[in-house]
């Protein structure tokens, strides 16, 4: 059975706004989520500039026992998931059957700020300082857990790892398990809160994170002067539901998912291929499923982390894959300029991006551009947005192990 998938519902925290629609306003405005660390006394780190998700109370929004027992991944999680659930109105009662919805939602690190804690714990303090909710708090698919228990979700749950294209695979997977009669719904998509000081300090010595300390200008994706990416938080869930159970209840329509790429590089643990072979298949493999004219207008939210290796490596990706003209054509902009890199949750919020630029008729634009590296020559959509007529949209993801992964939505235009 070969059905269509659709997004009917979306739930976003992050470091530019703590709702979906808040998120994308800022990211239409420009606005730059990127400031100095204050989860954290930087002192003696190289680093001192993240993407923190502000104002967020988890006792208000949760209550105090799903706060003090869930990492903060999860907690943003269990909020996305709610405002998700609620934006598409699955949480009406009979709304869907629950062996029918399911749950993709993966992580790129887990609980590595629970993790770090209890360390600290066990070494100070010895092992019976450790808590009991350690091991629940700490495994990367709980977030997948605790969402599908939270909305009683009782049909395919799966957490995906990919890193940094982890909730692009998880949408990805979900929109093909909708799309072969495995379920009706999924909330699919990803959570990470890694702005700790371990993970960190990792990042840094492996030479991923900026050690710029401007936040206006830490994270500048194609830019001549780009050094590093800068450690974003937060979550986004969509919810992707089958063409005909959206309409049969009068669901709004956001975008429809109409294809998806899955490669690896197989390279290296942390660098991308330099031929670009992977994330090229994967722009392929996507277009190929979606069947859209590549002449048609098209709208790219870049992986763009604003390394010196990836952008490059990514802009040479989507010429190979596209072709010349086509690469040429596209709007193309690095939401990452304003979120940071949000590991394990940005390729959902990337492809939330898309759907609302879909939407809206909009681009988002890529901020902090100011000198373009001559490796990366097409149009980023600097500074400012811009408006967009465009059939289409596709976000990349490229994840430390060699993952590539890529959905490409289309404007929703009737049956």
């Amino acid at each position: 059975m070969d059905r269509r998938v659709v997004i009917t519902g979306m739930g976003a925290i992050t470091p530019v706004g703590n709702t979906a629609e808040e998120s994308w306003d800022a990211l239409v405005a420009g606005k730059c989520g990127i400031g100095t660390i204050t989860a954290f006394d930087t002192t003696g780190f190289r680093v001192s500039v993240a993407a923190e998700v502000k104002d967020f109370d988890p006792v208000a929004a949760l209550g105090k026992p799903d706060t003090l027992h869930n990492d903060r991944n999860v907690q943003f999680a269990l909020v996305a998931s709610d405002e998700a659930m609620k934006s598409s109105g699955l949480d009406a009662e009979g709304a869907i059957d629950p062996e029918r919805l399911g749950v993709y939602v993966g992580s790129g690190v887990g609980g590595i700020g629970t993790t770090e804690a209890q360390v600290t714990r066990c070494n100070e303090g010895g092992a019976r300082k450790v808590s009991p909710f350690f091991v629940p708090m700490m495994i990367a698919n709980m977030a997948a857990g605790q969402v599908s228990i939270r909305h009683h979700a009782l049909g395919p749950t799966l957490p995906v790892v990919t890193a940094c294209a982890t909730s692009t695979n998880a949408i990805g997977e979900a929109y093909r398990a909708i799309r072969y009669g495995y379920a009706d719904a999924i909330l699919a998509g990803g959570t990470e809160a890694a702005i700790v000081p371990v993970s960190i300090a990792g990042f840094t010595n492996c030479r991923a994170l900026t050690t710029n300390p401007d936040p206006a200008t830490a994270c500048r994706p194609f830019d001549a002067n780009r050094d590093g990416f800068v450690m974003g938080e937060g979550a986004c869930i969509l919810v992707l539901e089958e063409l005909e159970h959206a309409l049969a209840r009068g669901a709004n329509i956001v975008a429809e998912v109409c294809g998806y790429g899955n490669t690896a590089d197989a390279y290296h643990i942390t660098s991308p291929d330099p031929t670009a072979c992977g994330i090229t298949r994967a722009i392929k493999q996507a277009v190929a499923e979606s069947g859209m004219d590549t002449d048609e207008g098209l709208y790219i939210n870049a992986h763009g982390t604003s390394t010196k290796l990836n952008d490059k490596t990514e802009t040479m990706g989507i010429k190979q894959a596209l072709g010349e003209k086509a690469a040429h054509a596209a709007h193309i902009s690095s939401t990452k300029s304003m979120t940071g890199h949000m590991l394990g949750a940005t390729g959902a919020v990337e492809a939330m991006a898309c759907a609302c630029a879909l939407r809206d008729s909009v681009v988002p634009p890529t901020i902090g551009l100011a000198e373009p590296d001559a490796d990366c020559d097409l149009d980023y959509t600097p500074g400012h947005s811009v408006p967009f007529d465009g059939r289409w949209a596709m976000s990349t993801s490229l994840g430390f192990g060699g993952h590539n992964a890529v959905v490409v939505l289309r404007r929703y235009e009737g049956e």
